[in-house]
């Protein structure tokens, strides 16, 4: 599961006090454990080993450059959705040759940049995309390798927001266009290589199901352009491996394998994956303090010093995380106060929690977001004019601060105030 584990009723990150921690970097501040981190890459990795599958990170789950370098290390590749995530991949050295760019509404200069870069392929998502990119491969004198995202039209059961591989989203090319575009390439565009299909259904999905649906109909698309003499190199089945939150019982990676393996195989193609929350979700806690308890007629308020700018997911998805007191008192096993854990931003849907049953909470008391490693910090923002929380890595040599806590003047370092005002 985690790193993060009581000992004589304080939390600890692997080796370190989250409480030391907190004095040390202040809060909120957001902290990931190195373990974690690489336990969950090598989980699915490992599963999958008969297959030897690219594994290629999703850098929009968490950007940060020390954790993109540890999983580079180790010799991951990079599924990125813009060119900041492009540039990131290669500060930290992956290899161009381990990136696939995903995403629907890439530019004129991210493409040039890819193609410069020589990453492995673009996951093109719209006819309109394609011309462009061979239009900027001309230019270039380049030839780009192209692997089209199908939509699968599969309902991964998963919250609206996060499915992706339905025909109501706005992603991916229905199978008959896909086909027709295979068919057609060489006509059409001679600086393009199409090299494989590409699907992601959406993601934080515990069942099997959707994931051997989707492979099923693509297993029919790959026999069909087969037939048609399209050769194809790889097949990207994306991510979307759901984790624990709450109650949820996710399929392990084991449990994955199991059921995807033998399709996967009778494609006799070079299979890629890019799960993110799978691999960062459960390496990180957002912790925070509590700076004042308000009691009303009708709630008792925790206001603590994080906000939805730190984390939105509840505001946003109405997700749960867990929440849990960073030193356990007596009175930890008695938890009969409900307090809705909110922020300090001027929005009635700043929480993190409501009605949660916890033991009795005072000012100052540090609680841990736990499950705050994927789209938590990712997805922060300014908003309130507040600056983003700060960000530290442990390991077993001891913990590093691998983001500095922003400060006022960051907030307005790319503002002008014209003269003529």
């Amino acid at each position: 599961m985690h790193e993060f584990r009581y000992r004589n009723n304080e939390l600890y990150c692997e080796g370190a006090r989250v409480s030391e921690i907190a004095e040390k970097f202040g809060t909120p501040l957001y902290i990931y454990s190195r373990k974690t981190l690489l336990d969950h890459y090598r989980k699915i990795k490992r599963a999958l080993r008969s297959i030897n599958p690219l594994i290629c990170f999703s850098v929009k789950a968490n950007s940060n450059l020390a954790l993109l370098k540890v999983l580079a290390n180790q010799g991951a590749g990079m599924d990125v959705v813009s060119g900041g995530e492009l540039y990131k991949a290669l500060k930290v050295g992956v290899n161009p040759k381990k990136i696939v760019y995903a995403g629907v509404g890439k530019s004129e200069k991210e493409i040039a940049a890819a193609i410069r870069a020589g990453i492995l392929f673009f996951n093109a998502e719209s006819f309109a995309e394609l011309a462009l990119i061979e239009r900027v491969a001309g230019r270039l004198k380049k030839k780009a390798n192209v692997s089209l995202r199908v939509n699968p039209d599969i309902d991964p059961h998963t919250h609206k927001f996060i499915t992706t591989g339905k025909m109501t989203n706005k992603f991916g090319l229905d199978i008959k266009t896909c086909e027709e575009i295979f068919l057609r390439c060489g006509i059409i565009f001679s600086h393009l290589s199409l090299i494989g299909l590409h699907i992601h259904i959406g993601s934080q999905i515990t069942d099997r199901l959707p994931f051997v649906k989707a492979i099923k109909k693509m297993l029919v698309l790959i026999k069909r352009l087969r037939q048609r003499g399209i050769s194809l190199k790889y097949f990207n089945i994306g991510g979307g491996l759901g984790i624990v939150y709450r109650d949820e019982r996710p399929q392990s990676a084991e449990e994955f394998a199991q059921a995807v393996l033998p399709l996967l195989r009778a494609t006799k193609l070079k299979i890629i994956l890019e799960p993110g929350r799978f691999i960062a979700g459960n390496s990180g806690i957002l912790l925070t303090r509590v700076v004042y308890i308000k009691k009303t007629p009708n709630k008792n308020f925790a206001i603590v010093d994080a906000g939805m700018n730190d984390l939105i997911r509840p505001s946003l998805y109405n997700a749960y995380h867990e929440i849990l007191p960073v030193v356990r008192n007596a009175q930890y096993a008695i938890r009969t106060t409900h307090y809705d854990i909110v922020g300090p931003i001027c929005e009635s849907a700043d929480f993190l929690a409501k009605n949660r049953p916890m033991p009795a909470l005072r000012a100052k008391d540090l609680l841990a977001v736990m499950g705050a490693g994927a789209y938590a910090f990712a997805m922060s923002s300014n908003y309130n004019s507040r600056p983003r929380a700060a960000e530290v890595l442990v390991n077993k040599k001891g913990r590093a601060l691998v983001r500095k806590r922003e400060c006022y003047r960051d907030l307005i370092r790319q503002e002008i105030i014209p003269r003529n005002l």
